[in-house]
């Protein structure tokens, strides 16, 4: 039987794969695992449809065995688990799947201190899961109460303003696409409080227009917003609003990795980089690593996951982490990805050295980087077949020794990802379509 748990929780499409009893069954287990008789559980959901019906599900699930149900409502995953951490929860759950798909939606839980679970905590729930009928149940005077708790999200907008306070960003005009996600419930007030112009694009959410043509995995609409509206820098969150891909004044999307880059080397030239390291994935594009260590810097690489992410900066003392895809970690701030708290650093760095975004970008120019996700009924099988082996040892040879080859399964979808890194963007390109295109025939 396949994990349920995957790098960011249990995720699949709403009332097909992932359906409302497994929600059901999840509260019983966190319930039971994570809170116990008596004690609280913070939940919150993004802006789908399906939302509600889990929430619900969730909810009935844990009163079920005694525990109290705050229901925080539409708020950016970061959000609830400032939430959760300020207590006094002893977990917290938040019902998004991210980026997906509208259809799409999952069930991400979080300890007391507002962290993702360690593997071995959700091997314990997910067996749980699967016996959540023979958990018993409380009595009627045992039973937990639902609460609406939507006013605890003050909390967490006090504190991002006290950041937003310490950032100069007057005479910016700023472009934020909210990608009709969770994150516009709060991020336009957080950025305004810069004194930056901040003009907001997709914040109309109807329950299934998230993340559609928009956000961060979609960010055509709002580079073409800031160049036509002569703006100084646009802003993408995803739906749950805890990652952020920028776009400079001309329209140019700028890499996530250059972003991770301009906050590196800000840092470094401040001396305010503890360990003068900074924590990415295996993904993250060797151009940085070599800025980075040519301003003295060190590049500490992890398997992809912000959860990954996180225990590299523990364990390396580091305090800015991330991922290319958006995700970025500033420990002093926050302990997980928090897209809008990314878009306050890049502006305090813009007001600090009086730069424009593509300026402080050219900083860190990237080594030539091709990405593919290949549809795969098999994606755990690829290590057992000869054919895409070889091809993937093929494509290393022909790189050379500065070239890259990664592939791996997706932890959030069945698919296969595969990523090529080289020197030669010709050459990049041809071996990830090629290697795609087989991995598509070998793995269906």
């Amino acid at each position: 039987m396949p994990r349920l748990f995957g790098t960011d929780g249990i995720r699949g499409i709403a009332n097909v794969d992932l359906k409302p009893t497994l929600a059901y069954a999840l509260g019983r287990a966190t319930a039971m695992q994570l809170v116990g008789e008596g004690g609280s559980l913070a939940l919150g959901q993004d802006t789908r449809r399906s939302g509600d019906m889990f929430v619900a599900a969730l909810t009935a699930g844990a009163t079920s065995l005694g525990a109290d149900v705050h229901a925080v409502g539409v708020v950016p995953t970061p959000a609830l688990a400032f939430v959760t951490a300020a207590g006094p929860f002893a977990a917290g759950i938040m019902v998004s799947a991210s980026h997906n798909p509208a259809d799409d939606n999952g069930l991400k839980v979080l300890d007391g201190d507002g962290l993702k679970l360690d593997d071995g905590v959700e091997d314990e729930l997910e067996q749980l899961i699967w016996r959540a009928e023979e958990l018993g149940g409380a009595t009627n005077a045992t039973l937990g109460r639902a609460h609406d708790a939507r006013d605890l999200l003050t909390r967490y907008v006090d504190h991002r303003l006290s950041l937003a306070a310490g950032v100069d960003a007057s005479g910016l005009r700023v472009v934020l696409d909210c990608a009709n996600g969770s994150g516009g419930v709060v991020a336009p007030r957080i950025l305004e409080a810069t004194g930056a112009a901040v003009e907001v694009i997709h914040n109309e959410p109807d329950g299934i227009n998230i993340n559609v043509e928009s956000g961060a995995t979609s960010p055509a609409s709002l580079a073409a917003a800031v160049a036509e509206r002569g703006a100084d820098v646009g802003f993408a969150l995803d739906g749950d609003a805890d990652r952020l891909i920028a776009v400079d004044a001309a329209g140019q999307v700028v890499d996530g990795d250059q972003v991770l880059g301009i906050l590196a080397l800000d840092r470094l030239e401040r001396s305010a980089l503890p360990n003068r390291a900074l924590v990415v994935s295996v993904l993250s594009n060797g151009g940085l690593q070599t800025v980075v260590e040519d301003h003295g810097g060190t590049v500490i690489r992890t398997p992809v996951g912000d959860k990954n992410i996180l225990e590299g900066m523990q364990v390396s003392g580091a305090v800015l982490g991330g991922e290319k895809s958006g995700h970025v970690i500033l420990l002093e701030h926050t302990t997980s990805g928090d897209g809008i708290v990314t878009a306050l650093e890049v502006l305090r760095v813009m007001g600090r050295r009086r730069a424009g975004l593509a300026d402080l970008a050219a900083q860190i120019p990237m080594l030539p980087q091709q990405q593919r996700a290949v549809k795969a009924r098999h994606k755990d099988q690829w290590e057992g077949d000869r054919a895409l082996l070889a091809a993937i040892e093929e494509a290393q040879r022909r790189l050379g020794r500065a070239g890259r080859v990664i592939v791996r399964p997706s932890g959030t979808e069945p698919a296969l990802r595969v990523m090529i890194e080289g020197t030669d963007g010709d050459l990049v390109s041809e071996l990830a379509d090629s290697i795609a295109a087989l991995a598509g025939e070998r793995l269906n």
